[in-house]
């Protein structure tokens, strides 16, 4: 289990990215938040080793169709046990 800060830069505001990301992490079952953050989306992403890469490179990828991720960076953190769904903010 592993737990990840991901901020996510270019047309990502206003695009579905949130929409889509929170989608993704369903798919995965990984749980965390989402949202926008001035000119980039914030990512707290928590799952198993193999389902929470497979998120992040979806999500880099451009989580919606009309999203075009320019750039990323990400932060390992300590697991939060208390997280129980993945929500936008």
């Amino acid at each position: 289990m592993q737990r990840k800060h991901i901020q996510v830069f270019g047309t990502v505001q206003g695009v579905g990215f949130r929409f889509y990301t929170e989608r993704i992490a369903r798919e995965y079952n990984i749980k965390g938040t989402v949202q926008n953050v001035e000119d980039y989306v914030d990512i707290y992403a928590q799952g198993n080793n193999k389902e929470l890469e497979q998120f992040i490179q979806s999500v880099i990828k451009g989580a919606s169709p009309a999203s075009s991720v320019t750039n990323y960076t990400i932060e390992d953190l300590d697991t939060d046990d208390s997280l129980t769904e993945f929500k936008t903010i």
